[in-house]
């Protein structure tokens, strides 16, 4: 019977409430909640700042992820929180256990508490090293199988972030971006006339910081499915010595070696995927 009326209808009496209320073309709009995005200062860190610019971004010094996070941030502001941070000395992590295990697992179980309670989204960036190499590829419902306490720190910290109901995994490797890294290195070994022995049995693929970045603003924006995702860079698997090839101007100055004996004389050295 809508049709039936005579719109509009007229206003006999308007309340003192709504006389003193705004009109809503003077209203401020609620603020749109925010992304905290810790490990600020990482290669990663760096490249989501292009991605995420509104963010909130924290190192170490301005959040200590490892305590308790409960009052350290009004977490009802939050939309989500990406986790850019970790402990990623692979060698260092077999002596320093307890800081690797605090970083790596201890800190995400107290991420995913905040995004549990909170209702936030937790994004977790993980490794391939929670896997042993032994397969030929791996998906996301491979069992874990890490070789060091650095790989098994991150396996750890992969089920701490899946307790939290909205959450993504994001697994990647050999991560390339703004800082110290395999290409830069090899790039000045080339520069210096340097030619070094390289890795030719360990094999994966480059990911690079930039396309990480966008896949997990991808992830966030589209409404994908809740869970873990592996993310690398296409094209075929290399060696680090196909890599070191590509990079040096002359490819005969790379001498490709056994990771056996890459690390004979490296005793304290972690045993690699």
């Amino acid at each position: 019977y809508l049709d039936m009326i005579d719109w509009p209808l007229p206003i006999t009496e308007i309340s003192d409430k709504d006389k003193n209320h705004p009109v809503l073309a003077d209203a401020s709009p609620l603020p749109s909640r925010k992304v905290l995005v810790t490990g600020a200062a990482g290669q990663l860190g760096t490249a989501l700042r292009a991605v995420f610019p509104d963010a909130e971004f924290v190192s170490r010094q301005d959040l200590d992820i490892t305590a308790d996070l409960t009052t350290a941030r009004p977490w009802k502001q939050y939309s989500a929180i990406i986790n850019a941070a970790a402990y990623t000395g692979v060698d260092t992590a077999e002596t320093e256990r307890a800081t690797a295990w605090a970083v790596n697992a201890t800190a995400v179980g107290n991420l995913a508490t905040i995004a549990r309670e909170n209702n936030l989204t937790l994004v977790h960036v993980s490794s391939d090293y929670v896997f042993d190499g032994a397969a030929q590829s791996y998906d996301e419902q491979a069992p874990f199988s890490p070789l060091g306490v650095y790989g098994q720190s991150k396996a750890a910290g992969d089920i701490a972030a899946s307790t939290a109901p909205r959450h993504y995994v994001v697994r990647t490797s050999w991560v390339i971006g703004d800082g110290n890294n395999f290409v830069k290195t090899m790039a000045s070994l080339d520069q210096r006339g340097i030619a070094p022995s390289v890795v030719d049995d360990q094999i994966g693929r480059l990911s690079f910081t930039q396309d990480i970045a966008a896949g997990i603003k991808h992830l966030l924006e589209s409404g994908a499915e809740y869970g873990t995702y592996n993310l690398s860079n296409s094209g075929e698997p290399a060696s680090w010595a196909d890599i070191a090839r590509e990079v040096f101007r002359d490819a005969s100055q790379v001498t490709g070696v056994s990771t056996a004996e890459y690390f004979a004389d490296k005793p304290e050295a972690a045993p690699r995927p």
